[in-house]
């Protein structure tokens, strides 16, 4: 299923998801409430610090540094591209599909040392060998070309450069019917179901070594329904997510991955 971009531009663009009350801050992501107690009520402090707290893991597996040059694919109103600036890089790009999205990241932006561009994951606007380090939070659940993302990613990327993505997959060959009958962003294609495993395939057939995915669902979807059964949402926000999970359809995972040094560009 190829989703309609209207629809794309629909919910991140005209409608802004990111001012939803189920995101909070700017963010938009789960967020990762690994020491934020789920057993009273949450603030909605505690729910942007979930979602800083998603960045600031794929910061931390990246290792980003003084004089890095990093690139974000799906980069929303940019906050994240400036949670990693803080880091000490010395410059970050911010890709995204929506237009809409990256005025917004534009005009919030102050820094010359970031910039954010439209373009596709599969079709990135930059030359060869650009940066060090790419990160993408909770966007390629959206991609059509996953292959075509790895194989961007590799071509950007200098040799020995990382490549970090957050967000969730699911577990089995079967999952995506399964999950269009819980979950409506898997109904109407928003959302696709990309295979864990196929994600890994095609990042080690892009040339990347060291590929690795590790769940972390342990410390996102307790996390998330306890927001949504607690917080500010949308009256018909969809609390399906922690049972596709628990029947084992999708979980959410960090995927790391490193261009050799000896390739070439």
């Amino acid at each position: 299923m190829i989703v309609d971009m209207r629809d794309v531009r629909r919910v991140y663009g005209v409608g802004d998801l990111a001012a939803l009350p189920v995101f909070a801050g700017g963010f938009i992501n789960f967020g990762y409430w690994a020491g934020i107690p789920l057993d009273g009520e949450l603030t909605v402090e505690q729910r942007i610090a979930s979602q800083r707290a998603l960045y600031d893991l794929v910061v931390a597996a990246l290792g980003i540094g003084p004089g890095d040059r990093v690139l974000e694919v799906g980069s929303g109103r940019g906050l994240g591209a400036r949670r990693v600036l803080a880091r000490g890089s010395a410059l970050v790009r911010g890709v995204d599909l929506v237009p809409e999205q990256v005025a917004r990241a534009a005009a919030a932006n102050d820094d010359p040392r970031v910039a954010f561009v439209q373009g596709a994951c599969d079709d990135l606007p930059f030359a060869d060998a650009s940066f060090d380090a790419l990160l993408s939070v909770e966007a390629a659940q959206h991609f059509d070309d996953v292959a075509g993302f790895a194989r961007e990613s590799a071509r950007v990327l200098a040799p020995g450069g990382r490549l970090a993505v957050t967000t969730f997959f699911t577990r089995t060959d079967d999952a995506g019917a399964r999950l269009a009958e819980l979950l409506e962003t898997f109904a109407s294609g928003l959302d696709r179901a990309h295979r864990v495993d196929d994600v890994v395939r095609d990042l080690r057939g892009a040339g990347f070594a060291d590929v690795t995915a590790r769940a972390i669902g342990e410390h996102v979807w307790r996390g998330l329904d306890r927001w949504l059964e607690l917080g500010p949402r949308p009256e018909h926000w969809d609390r399906n997510w922690l049972r596709a999970a628990e029947r084992g359809l999708v979980d959410y995972y960090l995927v790391t991955a490193r261009k050799p040094a000896g390739s070439g560009v």
